[in-house]
């Protein structure tokens, strides 16, 4: 079985460019935009060798795990453009939702739970499963953006700040090509409430029934200082607000987030 797009995708107009093996799919798709592609267009493989996260971490896909990457070329500013990673994040946990309908009614209790993480992961039982990276660059007078998602399938790395896992492990056996067209499919779906920005009021409803230890004790790296207090919510730009002890609400905009206080950070 080879990738492809699903149908929803397909009526939407995507493109898909499916590779092998490639170093990166997020450099490829940029590539692509700095060459005259305008999209929408994906670029997949099952086996990525030099790929990137945030803060420049290795993001290497193993033969049979997912690395996609979805080129837009959008009018709309970068601040905006940010929030379309919360898009990512619904179409992901919806994809695998789909996918794991076996394994739910055959594990019952011990089935995953996946739920979302600020900024842009995707957990399963409390563990990464998935890693959303955005890029983007201006093109003449617009900007295209990359939304690179990389999902664990048959193998996960070790020593991540998060401990990772793959869905063979948690009993979830599907192929990175059967994850993949539902994932073009739910990103029509979110992309579409999303809405050049638009839309992030419900986007951000939706992304916070699902995130992950929503009003407890979190502690976020940002540079060499660390903030401590209570995930309180995100605000209408996608920033993280903590509560802190004092009841002060601070917001942030960037950085690494262990659930726990500080002092879990370490085995977080």
């Amino acid at each position: 079985m080879g990738f492809a797009l699903g149908p929803r995708a397909i009526a939407a107009g995507y493109k898909l460019v499916a590779l092998e093996r490639t170093g990166s799919t997020n450099a490829d798709a940029i590539e692509a935009a700095r060459t005259g592609e305008r999209g929408p267009i994906w670029f997949v493989t099952s086996e990525q060798t030099a790929g990137r996260g945030r803060r420049q971490r290795p993001w290497i896909a193993p033969k049979g795990n997912l690395a996609a990457s979805v080129l837009e070329i959008l009018d709309v500013a970068p601040a905006v453009a940010a929030t379309i990673g919360f898009a990512a994040g619904l179409a992901e946990e919806a994809a695998l939702e789909k996918v794991s309908l076996e394994a739910a009614m055959r594990l019952g209790p011990d089935r995953p739970r996946y739920t979302l993480k600020w900024p842009n992961d995707v957990l399963a039982n409390g563990k990464k499963l998935v890693g959303i990276g955005l890029e983007a660059e201006i093109i003449g007078d617009r900007l295209a953006i990359v939304v690179g998602i990389g999902t664990n399938i048959v193998a996960a790395p070790e020593g991540t700040p998060t401990p990772a896992v793959s869905l063979a492990a948690l009993g979830v056996q599907i192929s990175a090509e059967e994850l993949f067209s539902a994932l073009s499919d739910a990103w029509v779906e979110f992309r579409g409430l999303w809405d050049n920005g638009c839309g992030f009021g419900e986007i951000r409803k939706l992304w916070l029934e699902r995130a992950a230890r929503l009003g407890e004790p979190v502690a976020i790296q940002t540079g060499t200082m660390v903030l401590e207090g209570v995930f309180d919510t995100i605000d209408d730009s996608g920033c993280l607000i903590v509560r802190t002890a004092e009841g002060r609400l601070v917001p942030v905009a960037a950085g690494e987030v262990f659930f726990g206080p500080a002092r879990s950070m370490g085995a977080a």
